[in-house]
């Protein structure tokens, strides 16, 4: 049997402290990701993932993120992406070519897209435009955004961002600019959009 060949590229995000890994084949299925804040969430029994814990043993990983086919690494402040780039890449395409687990079993089975078809009108429209015009441009900078909330009577819809768009200075910028204005313009009901990271 042949070994697939993995080739790992790295962009830039908007986040000066987050560099996407991006990989030549899909990690997680489409519109699935996995936020790792520490060494803890990733040893967690109810999304252990290997690849993040051992990404972890490198002092100068704070957070892992995994979406689609890339990682996010978000590094401390001391350290610069000159100093640790080339050694993170090999042990990346040295993880892959072995094919090692990305994540444990039970952490696939446990989290399959449920699509609740008890949302109001108003959801199913958020969730949409969320889905189709705003997270292909968040995963493009390394993060993903997720629906958490929307309260009818006030109008508020609550997201979560991960990746590297957890913490990032940018980030508010684009809630309030690009999410708020294009939901509140394709769903009326809509009056705020705000963010919680995780």
């Amino acid at each position: 049997m042949l070994k697939r060949s993995t080739m790992i590229y790295t962009e830039l995000s908007p986040n000066p402290n987050s560099m996407k890994f991006v990989l030549n084949y899909e990690l997680v299925p489409d519109g699935l990701s996995f936020d790792y804040p520490d060494m803890k969430a990733a040893l967690s029994e109810e999304k252990a993932s290997p690849l993040a814990a051992d990404c972890f043993q490198f002092p100068f990983v704070q957070r892992v993120f995994i979406a689609s086919n890339f990682i996010t690494i978000t590094k401390d402040d001391e350290t610069t992406w000159e100093e640790v780039l080339g050694d993170f890449k090999k042990f990346l395409k040295i993880y892959f070519d072995d094919e090692h687990p990305v994540f444990a079993q039970k952490t696939i089975d446990n989290n399959t897209l449920i699509i609740d078809a008890n949302d109001s009108p108003a959801v199913q429209k958020i969730k949409a435009a969320l889905e189709q015009y705003v997270r292909p441009a968040v995963e493009s900078d390394g993060g993903a955004i997720n629906f958490a909330d929307f309260d009818e009577e006030s109008g508020k819809v609550t997201v979560m961002l991960q990746g590297s768009c957890s913490g990032c200075p940018s980030a508010t910028i684009t809630l309030k600019d690009g999410i708020e204005r294009l939901l509140t313009n394709m769903v009326p009901e809509v009056k705020e959009v705000v963010a919680e990271s995780v």
